[in-house]
């Protein structure tokens, strides 16, 4: 019975500690770097305006209006904050709590879920390819700069920033199976794919707009 009682406390402690860790995971994840930057630096609320988005190509598009300058630095700025708002958590998890690799594979879907999500924003938010870099930049490292450079070349040449982030996600998506058919450890694709699944979802009016030849382009 004591033996037991111990293996149930420890399953329920363990269990309360997964818990905690998705939920901190999620509302880091949700902090709306590129708007808290707008208003704070720029004195714009960048909701307001533009794609009413919260990532960094609407801090761009939004305070390039009024400060150029500016609006590059903040957009540099959001981008970092949102990527690591990605994997921090997931260091904390893995170096500090020691956390099981299936949790922190959550706890990245999680904060990509936050961004994508907000509880601070009303359950609005970002598209998720910042947060998702972030997560994707611990476990699956190879695949993302691949990600990234086909980003940059989509980029350089269409200059249309959902475009080049789609392309860089299906680039992504496909180099990993590639590399990593089997995903160390876990031996699924579920996470990278539900990430991806949110990142399209959320690009839904983009690639409506890329289909009519709407879509703008960032100069």
């Amino acid at each position: 019975m004591g033996f037991s009682a111990s293996l149930f406390w420890w399953k329920v402690v363990d269990m309360n500690e997964n818990l905690i860790a998705y939920l901190v995971a999620y509302l880091i994840g949700a902090i709306p770097f590129g708007l808290l930057f707008g208003l704070l630096f720029g004195g714009i609320n960048i909701k307001k305006s533009g794609s009413k988005s919260i990532g960094a190509t609407n801090v761009l598009r939004v305070i390039k209006q009024s400060n150029p300058a500016l609006a590059k630095k903040l957009a540099i700025l959001t981008v970092v904050f949102d990527a690591l708002k990605g994997v921090i958590p997931i260091l904390v998890g893995k170096f500090i709590f020691e956390l099981d690799i299936a949790t922190l594979w959550a706890m990245g879907v999680l904060a990509v879920v936050g961004h994508c999500f907000s509880p601070y924003l009303m359950f609005e938010g970002g598209k998720g390819i910042a947060t998702g870099a972030g997560v994707l930049a611990y476990f699956l490292p190879l695949e993302l700069m691949i990600a990234v450079v086909a980003w940059f070349i989509t980029g350089k040449v269409l200059k249309i920033s959902s475009l080049a982030s789609l392309i860089a996600l299906l680039a992504m998506v496909v180099s990993s199976f590639i590399f990593h058919y089997d995903v160390p450890e876990i031996n699924t694709h579920a996470p990278i794919l539900i990430i991806a699944f949110i990142v399209v979802y959320k690009h839904m009016p983009n690639i409506k707009r890329l289909l009519s030849g709407s879509e703008g382009k960032v100069i």
